[in-house]
């Protein structure tokens, strides 16, 4: 059983920043590709960005030069550096990876539960 567990939501006000954390956990193997998505409310979710094992980034138009994707492959870990944030940029995020664990051939897509970003005006 693989689970993924999120933290370092909160509120804060805008222009301030946040990083939230990811922790992938149980009987891995590898973590391949991860990620991070955010639901506003009353909209879909949205891929925010992304990072290959290797390093590799990607990111939505309306973050990039505010935000920054890392992970690190030793801990299973992915982190979302937030940098001047907006109210815009209110919403539940959602850490996402593609997990080899042992009890399944090949890799599985797996979501945490999420945490909430509030950004004051």
């Amino acid at each position: 059983q693989v689970q993924l567990v999120e933290s370092g939501g909160g509120l804060v006000q805008a222009g301030g920043s946040l990083r939230l954390s990811c922790v992938a956990s149980g009987s891995i193997i590898r973590v391949y590709d991860m990620a991070w998505y955010r639901q506003a409310p009353g909209k879909q979710r949205d891929l925010v960005a992304s990072i290959t094992r290797s390093g590799s980034t990607k990111y939505t138009d309306s973050v990039k030069g505010r935000y920054t994707i890392s992970r690190d492959n030793a801990m299973n870990t992915v982190d979302l550096q937030m940098n001047s944030l907006e109210p815009e940029d209110t919403a539940l995020f959602y850490c996402n990876a593609d997990v080899q664990a042992l009890d399944n051939y090949g890799s599985t897509n797996y979501w945490g539960k999420g945490t909430l970003v509030t950004v004051s005006s």
